[in-house]
């Protein structure tokens, strides 16, 4: 008889990572810290582990997924949503820790999934980035807003933080391009994708950077990914209207300003705009179903590394 497969789930926290282990008990807290990961990984070393679960807990997963990867660990980052589902599924209510990583194990069981190459330390970098313009531009947005109105005795000041706000948002904008521009793949990426009319660098580098699944998937799957495929929302005899929801919300929320952009400039899109018009559909819904149209395109120029021509923009 053949060993049982042992799935590790594992609860990350601040200060310590809950392990727990199926079919076994084993497991437990060990701190969140270099020498408690090294403790781990030797723990493991011993159980030979079939695969290892952790949920996304907005980066603090990644220095102990980084570690598990680099010992030659199966390891995969799941979807909060997933360990929820199987817990509700299975009658479970109640959230520690140390259950919350007994959940995991189960998700490993009945999900299995894959586990895929992680991303390079500098992709990784380009990510953080992003992310950090991300929280300056809502910031300058909202001292523009207040600048519109402002009293005379506090517009100096507003004009002041402005300024530190543009200069800030310089900083990622820059490293992200120069970090883009040091590998000729994703240099090359950038240049194709920037020839699409409606798509600009900060569009088109948080393809490259975020979603560098684009051109490896067909239509439907990089559609769901990036969270632009209309999902059902049918129970019994209610037929409810299509939504956009999940994937990378982030990056969707790019899509959607350059989809407004494309939709001036890109013929096919304005044609396929005016005939969702033509039969009634609301203006945001409209353009709203531009957003997998335009990630199509994308998508198949990436695939056999082809530029944009104008003359195709018709077969959009």
């Amino acid at each position: 008889m053949s060993d049982p497969q042992v799935l590790v789930g594992i609860e990350v926290s601040k200060a310590q990572l809950d392990v727990a282990l199926r079919p076994t008990d084993g497991g437990g807290p060990v701190n969140h810290d270099e020498a408690g990961i090294a403790g781990l990984l030797e723990r493991l070393r011993t159980v030979q582990p079939t695969l290892v679960v952790l949920e996304a807990t907005g980066g603090l997963a990644v220095p102990v997924t980084g570690a598990l990867a680099a010992a030659g660990r199966p390891v995969v980052v799941v979807h909060p949503r997933q360990a929820r589902d199987v817990a509700q599924a299975t009658g479970r209510v109640a959230q520690t820790e140390a259950l919350d990583a007994r959940g995991l194990a189960p998700v490993a069981e009945a999900v299995r999934p894959t586990p895929r190459p992680l991303p390079a330390a500098q992709a990784h970098a380009v990510r953080a980035w992003l992310t950090r313009r991300r929280q300056v531009v809502p910031r300058r947005t909202a001292e523009r807003r207040r600048l519109q109105t402002a009293p005379q005795p506090i517009r100096a000041d507003i004009e002041a933080h402005l300024t530190w706000w543009t200069r800030r948002l310089a900083r990622p904008e820059d490293d992200v391009a120069a970090a883009i521009s040091s590998r000729p793949r994703w240099r090359a990426t950038d240049a194709r994708l920037q020839r699409t009319p409606g798509v600009g660098p900060s569009r088109s580098r948080t393809l490259v950077a975020a979603v560098p699944e684009v051109g490896g998937l067909n239509r439907q799957e990089v559609a769901a990914l990036m969270g632009v495929s209309p999902l059902n929302r049918d129970r019994g005899t209610w037929r409810g209207t299509r939504a956009v929801w999940g994937g990378r919300a982030h990056v969707r929320a790019v899509r959607s300003r350059s989809t407004w952009a494309a939709g001036r400039h890109h013929p096919g899109l304005t044609a396929f705009y005016a005939r969702r018009r033509a039969v009634g559909k609301a203006p945001k819904v409209a353009r709203t179903a531009c957003m997998p149209t335009l990630l199509t395109i994308l998508n198949a120029r990436l695939k056999p590394r082809t530029p944009w021509h104008e003359n195709d923009a018709t077969h959009a």
